[in-house]
């Protein structure tokens, strides 16, 4: 099944999301950039909190800015989601 096309969303998302799923644990905004080609950091702290406003990722307040991927978020990679899945933040 293919991802829901969302159109809040952007290919950092995606990349991000797809980070965080092969990561498997949860990671610092600066490593999510560090290994992301062409995202920046600024970029990164601008999704993650429309990406955990939906659902799609888990921020930790300690330690501070760790992110992992949630359920829902392996769903939407796995394309088992409807665009009506994915709100406007």
């Amino acid at each position: 099944m293919r991802r829901p096309v969302v159109s809040w969303m952007t290919k950092s998302d995606d990349a991000i999301l797809e980070l965080l799923a092969e990561a498997g644990i949860a990671i610092p905004p600066t490593a999510i950039a560090f290994n992301i080609e062409n995202v920046s950091r600024p970029t990164v702290d601008r999704r993650l909190p429309n990406l955990e406003a939906v659902g799609l990722v888990k921020r930790f307040d300690e330690p501070q800015g760790y992110t992992e991927i949630t359920e829902k978020g392996k769903l939407y990679l796995a394309g088992d989601l409807d665009e009506d899945d994915l709100p406007e933040p």
